[in-house]
């Protein structure tokens, strides 16, 4: 049996082009291991039914409660069940999260969706064909271990067939799965594993309506709310009746601090939103703390500490002191990041529709079930008859302000029923109101003897990771059910002790270092709004890990790939480690290139490396850096980025691809440019040009080797990149100049300040 390693090279050239191409190694295949009986979200709705349902015409429609998010699960499950199905891609309809419709799968986080749709769907799927054989067997009068399936029928080899639609289209199979039904054998795969075309890019790259932000529906009016200037802001007084005599307003409404403007047109909406923005009067409140003393704040407002163990806080362990051993070299590093957003380059939007007692949104939300749940707390309903269907947003992973728009519209509709409208968010909402990314703070020691780890302190401080809609009370996620009269406020933030969950995903290093000793301290006072953000602190654990991997190899005099293949157990950590070293031509090295006169020309290059599996179970990750620091500005450019990567069985390489790159250019972006800005009582950073991120100018070339471990289950790979890039980038300025920066952002003054 074999395998095979994906290159993907992708670059921005002058042009802008993306150019690609592939190339197959052979690779010696890994051991299957086998999944739960009934896999993912099967276990929790084992009925048939829910997943799919064979039509008429033979083609099946399949239901996942998984959102595509961009990221190419709704291609990525079509492979799967078309692979199971033995059914063509194009004869397979996908209904993704839709409270009417689909099973409620939570929400689309935590890189889940291959993992816990995709292994349900599989199981489904195939349980489904062995109905259809069964069924098959008594109209063809053969044993049904002599037939066959293949493009969408059942056969008998040479002989007759008969067609999915004919043996069960339009009816139930009232079955549940039992799990008795074995899947196909990964080796007959011709769907799955393949980069089948992503079905959801056609209308984006053709300019037809796509997304959330391009539903027109009959009827259809505009509505805009007016965000309050500030987390603390109550509104005092505004001109509702001269704006409600603006052409086309059709309604002004008022509820507390909620303010906002339906109106005919779109461009109506704004100059109607404009008057009220600019007529309201505001009180405030000067209640932030200084932007630049975040790691002092968040010392001084610990309402928990907690050892962390394999990635999972302990509330009744004891909380040692500081590991210390005689007779070793001790390093010590701190680092930090601040603020981040997730800069969706669309704004948020949402349509909600009263209508005889029954409310309809659509809403990129991330979690339709919850958000539906959490409206009808904000409006007294029964959530039975809410109905949310996911519809694509222009972009974000985690929770940006796709609730909260759809809460807003929500509002607007049921004070405006009969007629749908449709809210959109301006950059001005987005930047300012939208959940952002915790600031961190985290404190690493170790000693090193004879050129290994001898023991590991860890101390992270941060604020919550996750404040998404939960429907429950008390209070509300939503910013709409803040500020109306009758207030339901943000609930406080919740402790959450699971495994590898939050701010303290990714904390315990892959290595081995010797006795280890990591403790989370818990924030719950979130002085600016959070929430989860791609990879939620992940980011900040292995900026900090392998920034410090580095430290301490340079420290040992090893060179930091041999140093963490010293420290590393894991075959396969080894394995996506070595391939990228490989691939990106690594230098071995015991000094940076800083150190010996690298820059003569005023351009001083670096190479860097840092891998992590992300949450220590899911894809493999390991990034190389090549860049080049301008002595005189400080200004960073990115040459190359190399990748390597391994999620056990990938579905669509391509797409895999596609998350890896992305996730680098994402985090990147957060290494070198970005942070939320405020004063004492408002954010800041509102626009582009408060809030810059990595350019297209600025892009470098890409390239991504995949690992296929066709015996073993799927692992999510949509996060993976994240924490090594951020880590692979300090280590390359490093490199280049023989200065370690530890607080991200890496900006231009900072590493020109560094530079001296």
């Amino acid at each position: 049996m074999s395998t095979a390693t994906i290159s993907r090279r992708a670059f921005l050239g002058t042009t802008g082009a993306i150019v690609i191409g592939f190339t197959l190694v052979p690779r010696l295949m890994a051991q299957e291991v086998r999944g739960p009986r009934l896999p993912g979200s099967l276990s929790k709705n084992a009925d048939l039914d829910a997943w799919l349902r064979v039509e008429s015409d033979g083609s099946v429609t399949v239901f996942t409660g998984k959102a595509e998010l961009g990221q190419g699960i709704k291609t990525a499950l079509t492979q799967i069940a078309a692979e199971e199905l033995d059914l063509p891609i194009g004869r397979i309809h996908m209904i993704t999260a839709d409270t009417a419709q689909t099973p409620n799968e939570g929400y689309t986080a935590g890189s889940q969706s291959i993992q816990d749709s995709g292994s349900a769907i599989r199981q489904a799927a195939a349980e489904a064909r062995a109905i259809l054989v069964g069924l098959a067997a008594e109209r063809l009068n053969t044993p049904a271990d002599k037939l066959e399936t293949a493009d969408g029928a059942v056969r008998v080899p040479g002989g007759q067939s008969v067609g999915y639609g004919e043996l069960i289209g339009g009816k139930k199979f009232a079955k549940k799965a039992e799990g008795k039904v074995k899947p196909k054998d990964t080796s007959r795969y011709t769907v799955a594993g393949t980069s089948v075309a992503r079905l959801d890019l056609p209308n984006k790259v053709f300019g037809k309506p796509a997304f959330v932000q391009d539903i027109r529906l009959p009827g259809m009016v505009h509505g805009r709310v007016v965000q309050p200037p500030s987390y603390s802001a109550k509104l005092l007084s505004a001109d509702e009746g001269g704006v409600a005599r603006l052409p086309g307003v059709l309604k002004v409404m008022h509820d507390g601090s909620f303010l906002g403007v339906i109106a005919e047109r779109e461009d109506q909406a704004i100059r109607a939103a404009d008057a009220l923005r600019a007529s309201a009067k505001w009180q405030e409140e000067a209640n932030l703390p200084d932007m630049n003393a975040m790691p002092a704040w968040l010392k001084a407002n610990v309402d928990s500490v907690m050892r962390v163990v394999d990635g999972t806080p302990k509330p009744d362990a004891p909380v040692p002191d500081p590991i210390s051993k005689d007779g070793v070299d001790r390093v010590e590093a701190v680092y930090s990041k601040p603020y981040i957003m997730h800069g969706s380059i669309g704004p948020s939007a949402a349509v909600a529709h009263m209508t005889g007692g029954m409310l309809t949104v659509w809403s990129h939300s991330q979690g339709v079930y919850p958000l539906r749940d959490t409206i009808a707390l904000m409006l007294k309903m029964d959530k039975n008859r809410i109905h949310v269907i996911h519809a694509e947003g222009a972009g974000c992973y985690g929770h940006n302000a796709a609730d909260d728009a759809a809460g807003d519209a929500a509002m607007l509709a049921a004070g405006f029923p009969d007629r749908p409208v449709r809210v959109q968010w301006m950059r001005n909402d987005e930047h300012g109101w939208e959940p952002y990314n915790s600031a961190m703070l985290l404190e690493v020691s170790a000693g090193l003897k004879d050129g290994r780890i001898a023991y590991w302190n860890y101390d992270l401080w941060s604020t919550s990771h996750g404040t998404r809609p939960r429907g429950r009370g008390p209070g509300s996620e939503l910013t709409a059910a803040w500020h109306k009269a009758e207030a339901m406020p943000l609930p406080e933030a919740e402790i959450n002790n699971g495994r590898h969950y939050g701010e303290h995903r990714n904390t315990d290093p892959i290595y081995d270092v010797g006795e280890a000793r990591i403790v989370r301290h818990f924030c719950k006072k979130m002085p600016v709004r959070v929430s989860s953000t791609r990879s939620l602190g992940s980011f900040s654990n292995v900026f900090a890990i392998e920034s410090f991997m580095d430290e301490l190899a340079y420290r040992a005099k090893i060179d930091p790939v041999q140093f963490r293949l010293n420290h590393l157990k894991d075959d396969r950590a080894r394995e996506v480690l070595t391939l990228a070293a490989q691939k990106a031509g690594w230098r071995e090295r015991t000094a940076p290139a800083g150190a010996n006169g690298n820059g003569g020309n005023g351009k001083m290059k670096g190479q860097g490396i840092a891998f992590a599996q992300y949450k220590n179970e899911k894809c493999y990750a390991a990034i190389v850096v090549d860049l080049e620091v301008d002595r005189a500005t400080g200004v960073v450019k990115l040459l190359k980025a190399t990748i390597a990567g391994e999620a056990g069985q990938y579905i669509n390489p391509d797409g895999m691809a596609n998350q890896l790159e992305g996730g680098f250019v994402q985090a990147a972006s957060w290494a070198l440019k970005e942070q939320v800005t405020y004063d004492k009582s408002r954010i800041t950073s509102r626009d582009w040009a408060g809030y810059p991120i990595i350019t297209f100018a600025e892009a470098p070339e890409v390239e991504v080797h995949l690992i296929n471990r066709a015996d073993l289950p799927s692992l999510g790979a949509g996060e993976a990149a994240q924490g090594p890039a951020g880590a692979a980038v300090a280590n390359a300025i490093y490199d280049a100049t023989g200065l370690r920066l530890r607080d991200a952002p890496l900006t231009p003054d900072k590493i020109k300040a560094a530079i001296g």
